[in-house]
Parts: C-alpha cells; sequence; structure tokens
C-alpha cells in the first residue's frame, strides 16, 4: 500500500510539474509546496531533489517534440553561407546562448543561497504574491500588439531577456513569466516572447537539471522504487506539459496574462495563511 501511494504522489507532482513548467505561475513554487503539503519523502536523501529535476525534463522534451518542425528547420540552415546569418539557425542558438549567460551566472554565485533560504512554502507564497503584481504591472505597461511576431531577435533583445530570467531562481518568481516580460520589454509580441522563453528552457533546464542529478550522485544513489517513480513522473510531466504548451499558446494569442496573476495572488494568500497556521 505504501508503494502505491508513493507512485500516486509522484503521479501528482508530475501533473503540477506538466501544468505549471510553461506556464507564468511557477513550476518550481508549486513542487515546493505540494511536496510538503502531501509529504513527499524518498527513503534515499536527496530522492525528492533528483526527483525534481527529473520531471522537469519530461516537461523540457514536450518543448523538443512539439517544435521539433523549427528546431529541426535551424539545424538544416545552420550555416549562415546557405540562407545568410539573419535566417540561419547559427543566429537563433547564437541568440538563445547570449539568453542563457546572465543565468547561468546569476545561478552559479546564488542557486545554493536560494536554495538554502527560499525554498519553503512561505517564501515562495511571499513571491508568488509579489510576482503577480508584477505581471500586471508589465502587462499593463509593455504588452504590445505591434512587438516583433518572430524569433530572429536581436543580440539586444536576447540580453534583456537573459537578464529577467536571472529573478527565476526565486522559487515563486517563474522562469516563463520573467523571460516573457523580459520579451515585452525587449519588444517582442506575447507568442514570439512565450516561444522565445520554451526554446530557452531547453538549453537552461536541460543543463541545470543533468548538472544537478550528476551533483546528486545519480540513479545508483535510489531504490528501485524510487527510480520507477522517477520515470512515471517523468513520463506523466511529459504528456501534461504537451496539453498545455498547445493550449497556453492559442490563449496568449487571444487573452491577457493577468488571469495568472490573480491565481497567483489567490493560491500565494492561502499558502501564507497555511504557513501562518502551521499547516506546513
Amino acid at each position: 500500500m505504501d508503494s502505491i501511494i508513493f507512485i500516486i504522489k509522484s503521479i501528482l507532482l508530475g501533473v503540477v510539474e506538466g501544468i505549471t513548467e510553461f506556464l507564468p505561475v511557477s513550476s518550481t513554487g508549486h513542487l515546493v509546496i505540494f511536496q510538503n503539503l502531501i509529504h513527499f519523502k524518498g527513503t534515499s536523501g536527496n530522492y525528492v531533489e533528483m526527483y525534481t529535476y527529473v520531471i522537469q525534463l519530461g516537461a523540457i522534451l514536450a518543448v523538443v517534440i512539439l517544435y521539433w518542425k523549427k528546431i529541426k528547420d535551424t539545424l538544416i540552415h545552420f550555416f549562415p553561407q546557405k540562407v545568410g546569418y539573419e535566417k540561419s539557425g547559427f543566429k537563433f542558438w547564437f541568440m538563445i546562448f547570449i539568453a542563457c549567460i546572465p543565468g547561468g551566472v546569476f545561478g552559479i554565485l546564488f542557486d545554493d543561497l536560494a536554495e538554502h533560504y527560499l525554498f519553503s512554502p512561505v517564501p515562495v507564497a511571499i513571491t508568488l504574491f509579489l510576482g503577480a503584481l508584477w505581471m500586471i504591472y508589465a502587462e499593463k505597461n509593455f504588452r504590445t500588439t505591434k512587438g516583433r511576431q518572430d524569433l530572429n531577435v536581436s543580440v539586444k533583445q536576447a540580453i534583456v531577456i537573459g537578464l529577467f530570467q536571472c529573478l527565476a531562481i526565486i522559487p515563486g518568481m517563474s522562469r516563463s513569466a520573467s523571460t516573457i516580460i523580459g520579451g515585452w520589454v525587449a519588444g517582442l509580441s506575447t507568442v514570439a516572447a512565450a516561444e522565445f522563453s520554451f526554446f530557452l528552457a531547453i538549453p537552461v533546464m536541460v543543463g541545470m537539471s543533468l548538472l544537478k542529478i550528476i551533483k546528486i550522485g545519480g540513479l545508483g544513489v535510489l531504490s528501485s522504487l524510487e527510480i520507477i517513480s522517477l520515470g512515471v513522473g517523468f513520463m506523466v510531466s511529459f504528456v501534461v506539459a504537451l496539453v498545455v504548451i498547445d493550449k497556453f499558446i492559442s490563449y496568449l494569442k487571444k487573452k491577457p496574462m493577468k488571469v495568472f496573476a490573480y491565481y497567483r495572488m489567490a493560491f500565494g494568500i492561502v499558502v501564507l495563511l497555511a504557513g501562518i497556521l502551521g499547516l506546513f
């Protein structure tokens, strides 16, 4: 019975990851809260941390599958000599690389500090609420229907988005929200900002997850049941993210993002009250 409950918890958290990874609501924040809420723990000391990074890879795989046509096109037309620099895959991935640099440096400097002090429900709840206010302000002042519609961003735009991505180190802030707002500030349309955010997630999340998994010690430190739960969580996260990404892009073409801000505010208040009452 304990094994079944353990797998059910893995499935639940896989669903949470798949839904929240690419929505501007903070997947890390939700995982921190739900892991505490359902008392998700393994027999191995680093299991929960390992699980978190593995299911993130499942969500990232969904981006690769959904945008494989675009990815393949950038690889086929990678060299500027064939199609010119502006249309080349080299430029596209070079801009992604540039956007990765600020967050990479920031992560190296402050990741351990953030994990030590901010990875608990109450700080996440506060950040969810404050981030919601920031989203409402940013959408009102920076979102435009005249922004760049394609992903042919400039170096300056890539740097701006990369700087905003640094905020994602704070659990509850949301990498998706930060980079989409960065895209607005840089002059991108909402859909272009969201899609650039998706592509940016591929090297960022894959690199971070793999480094963390290696740092923890790999699968060799886990029990067989824990390894099975990783596979289950990975697949659930992948399938759910496939659906959510497609629906999210369709939503952004017609409607504002403030509905996610209102959700963040409400959820943040509920979690904060639960924390004050000692329910975590």
